[in-house]
């Protein structure tokens, strides 16, 4: 919970920013919406605002694309790759290559700083909804002492009212001394309350016009709209910019049941009812329920609502069709930003890849992953081609674990700690859990151990200058090194997507880094899993282990051949046995079901 505040207070600034560009839009297009429409926008805020209380990524236009991008293409590896499970594949020889050996880190403790945030956001809320309970006491004491209307020619007008508006319905109406201003409440079962100072100062049209404007708000349903929007300030009782856009909302609100009213009336009785919100200033005020609708406001909120009145004309078919097509429009652009608030979003970040200057197939590889979530990606280098299973995840950044060795042991190379002629570093005594990690090594044995203290001892020897610079050198994925420098590959800070990882594998082996080409070519020779006759196969396995279970497994790497080179990822998460071997595992059968590498090849 203490991370989910610090991610929800943070969705707060880009929710403050949709608000803005939201205002901007119905400002500029004021003439173009009508008055209903641009209350019809404000119902776009609730609805946002649940967003970051989801326990999901909401879809965002991207996916929503390659979705229909991969219903318009089959890629050859639809065609082309067997209906093998993998665990029905031959793997023999594999275990040969890889020894994945992780440790188990601690589940992150939440931060003191987010129980704070927490407590805050729970004592505000209990103040708001304290103030809720006493504007509904109130209103109940108000509902006691009310009687039903009396008044024979006000109730005359009441019912040729609900003949006007076709409305069935039986709502009560009732008078009451201790109101100011009319008001309906309920949206179960509605009822209109009038001050019986307006009934003793009766004109047939004045009231008419308080009828109707009061029957607009049923007929639109906005009681309940009134209710989303006192949970919504509840919920957000610390962001001034939504207590502003609630304030705008039910301006909105009445400004669209003014309208309503006028498209009932003459043109030549427009002024008579601007007239009467103007008659009624001194009369009426705002009404201090939170659920309730009505025709009252604050005197800068009634002189927005007669300048309305003023300028009124009927709308032209023209305009209205301007007018809905604006409408549509806003609402996608607003809808298009609603990732952005996410909070599981927040707490794993999408890499922001520009699959349009890409050439991308789509491929279906569950059968491979079973139970897992996860994703594949292979980059064919002489075709300039794509595949991708679950683009989602294949964006999705997660620690990179053991496979961020590569690239540990490339900025120790460059840093002098270690070089491609010698490389050995010695164990200091302390026994590790792992035969092969209580031993002297070298980068080789290293690697091929995932011996986690051999790259630790390189990164003691650096700054965190140093390993920052290195990172943000090669673009790996977040950059984020903030956490313990011994740790922050390890289920921590460091994050980068499948889809990255290749990227950075074709810039490792096309040598395009800016680094030594001998250092290059020493962390080459570390990764070599396995030659043969036809090419070699290059990889790193990495495995997330929390509170003693596996989470998250990579295998990344590449097969050169003599006439081409395929880059991969493969990330698997799940609850537990999510490890680099099961990566490993389901990249083998892939690769060889697509004839790229197949299991059998004699390793070294």
């Amino acid at each position: 919970m203490a991370d989910f505040m610090m991610r929800f207070f943070i969705s707060n600034l880009p929710i403050s920013g949709i608000i803005c560009i939201l205002l901007i839009a119905k400002r500029s297009f004021k003439s173009m919406l009508s008055a209903r429409m641009q209350y019809h926008l404000w119902f776009l805020l609730p609805g946002l605002l649940i967003v970051p209380f989801l326990p999901f990524h909401p879809v965002s236009y991207t996916q929503l694309f390659s979705w229909l991008a991969r219903l318009g293409n089959t890629s050859a590896s639809h065609t082309d790759i067997g209906a093998n499970h993998v665990m029905d594949t031959d793997l023999s020889g594999t275990t040969n290559w890889i020894n994945d050996f992780a440790l188990s880190v601690n589940s992150k403790t939440p931060s003191f700083t987010g129980y704070i945030l927490f407590a805050i956001w729970i004592v505000g809320m209990f103040v708001v909804i304290l103030l809720a309970i006493k504007s509904a006491l109130r209103l109940c004491s108000i509902r006691k002492s009310a009687l039903p209307l009396q008044n024979p020619e006000v109730r005359r007008l009441y019912n040729n009212c609900l003949d006007e508006l076709k409305i069935t319905r039986i709502i009560p109406i009732y008078s009451t001394a201790y109101l100011r201003s009319p008001i309906m409440v309920g949206f179960l079962n509605p009822q209109i309350y009038l001050p019986i100072h307006l009934i003793s100062d009766y004109q047939e049209t004045e009231i008419r016009y308080i009828l109707l404007h009061e029957l607009q708000h049923y007929r639109h349903h906005d009681a309940i709209a009134g209710f989303f929007m006192n949970l919504t300030g509840m919920l957000y009782w610390f962001n001034p910019f939504i207590w502003f856009a609630l304030d705008e909302m039910r301006n909105d609100r009445e400004i669209a049941c003014d309208t309503s009213v006028l498209k009932m009336l003459d043109e030549n009785d427009y002024a008579d009812y601007g007239n009467t919100l103007i008659n009624f200033i001194e009369k009426v005020s705002f009404s201090p329920f939170l659920s309730a609708a009505g025709l009252s406001g604050n005197k800068k909120q009634i002189k927005r609502r007669i300048i309305n009145i003023a300028s009124y004309e009927k709308p032209t078919f023209y305009r209205k069709l301007k007018g809905m097509t604006v409408f549509i429009l806003t609402i996608a652009l607003i809808l298009g930003l609603a990732p952005c608030i996410s909070t599981y979003a927040a707490d794993e970040s999408q890499y922001h890849w520009n699959t349009s200057i890409e050439n991308i197939s789509y491929a279906d590889f569950s059968e491979y992953f079973g139970a897992y979530e996860g994703s594949f990606v292979l980059y064919d280098l002489r075709n300039d081609t794509w595949s991708i299973h679950d683009l989602e995840h294949a964006t999705l950044r997660v620690s990179p674990d053991s496979t961020y060795k590569i690239y540990d042991a490339l900025l120790g190379l460059e840093k002098g700690i270690i070089t491609p002629k010698d490389s050995f570093l010695a164990w200091d005594g302390t026994n590790y859990p792992f035969e092969a990690w209580n031993n002297n090594q070298t980068l080789q044995s290293a690697m091929s151990s995932s011996v986690n203290w051999y790259f630790q001892s390189i990164d003691e020897q650096l700054t965190f200058a140093d390993i920052s610079q290195h990172i943000h050198q090669i673009g790996y994925g977040n950059e984020n090194v903030s956490s313990n420098l011994s740790t922050y590959w390890m289920e921590s800070s460091l994050k980068i997507s499948p889809v990255e990882q290749v990227e950075l594998l074709i810039k490792l082996q096309n040598n395009s880094l800016g680094f030594s080409t001998e250092n290059i070519n020493a962390v080459k020779d570390a990764i070599c899993l396995s030659t043969s006759n036809v090419g070699a196969l290059y990889g790193k396995t990495g495995t997330g282990r929390i509170d003693g279970q596996d989470v998250n497994g990579w295998f990344v790497g590449y097969v050169e051949t003599a006439d081409n080179t395929y880059f991969f990822a493969t990330n698997i998460k799940a609850d537990s046995n999510a490890t680099g071997s099961n990566a490993n595992k389901i990249t083998m059968s892939i690769l060889s079901d697509m004839n790229i590498w197949q299991s059998h090849t004699t390793g070294m």
